[in-house]
């Protein structure tokens, strides 16, 4: 894709969910709204165990997993939900097998559009920037809205699936962001 809107210069941390009851059993989760697995809740716990530079401002996708992992990783704060943090709308794919996934640059029947949702992530990212003033900004979303990100940061490819649970902090650096996995 081509003349992505850039995202503020200001470093800012994305975090995947915990691994789903979906991600599990290797279905298409996208909208649904399924519950974090007993391996994802200690996923998110375990983050509560990181060292994080202070002050930090949450945010997270209104979805089930999410809200659930943020609350799991950082007990002592709240998470301010963004609706345009949400996954990707996989349509008629929704509940199938990971096999079956179309290819993400097409739109799926009843689904989101890709370049739309890069649109969506987009706006949603550049708000809660400007929401956390000082903070570090620190969003618990999904695997899409990270792949949409690694664009909208510069990277040539959407790259792979994002691993459950594990902080990715994007630091300005010559015109884009760099992406850097478990650094604090």
């Amino acid at each position: 894709m081509t003349d992505l809107p850039e995202l503020p210069p200001r470093p800012f941390c994305l975090i995947r969910h915990g691994e789903t009851t979906a991600n599990r059993d290797g279905l298409i989760a996208g909208r649904l709204d399924v519950a974090l697995s007993d391996l994802g809740q200690a996923q998110a716990r375990a983050l509560a165990d990181l060292s994080w530079p202070r002050p930090l401002a949450l945010f997270c996708s209104p979805m089930t997993r999410a809200r659930d992992t943020a609350t799991l990783a950082f007990p002592t704060l709240v998470a301010s939900p963004i609706a345009d943090l949400r996954e990707r709308d996989w349509g008629r794919f929704e509940g199938r097998p990971l096999a079956e996934l179309p290819p993400r640059e097409t739109t799926p029947d009843g689904g989101e559009d890709w370049a739309a949702m890069i649109r969506r992530v987009h706006g949603a990212i550049s708000a809660c920037i400007a929401a956390a003033g000082p903070a570090l900004p620190v969003l618990v979303c999904h695997s899409g809205v990270i792949r949409a990100t690694r664009l909208l940061v510069g990277q040539q490819t959407v790259g792979s699936r994002a691993p459950n649970a594990t902080p990715i902090h994007y630091r300005p650096k010559a015109g884009h962001h760099e992406e850097h996995l478990h650094e604090l």
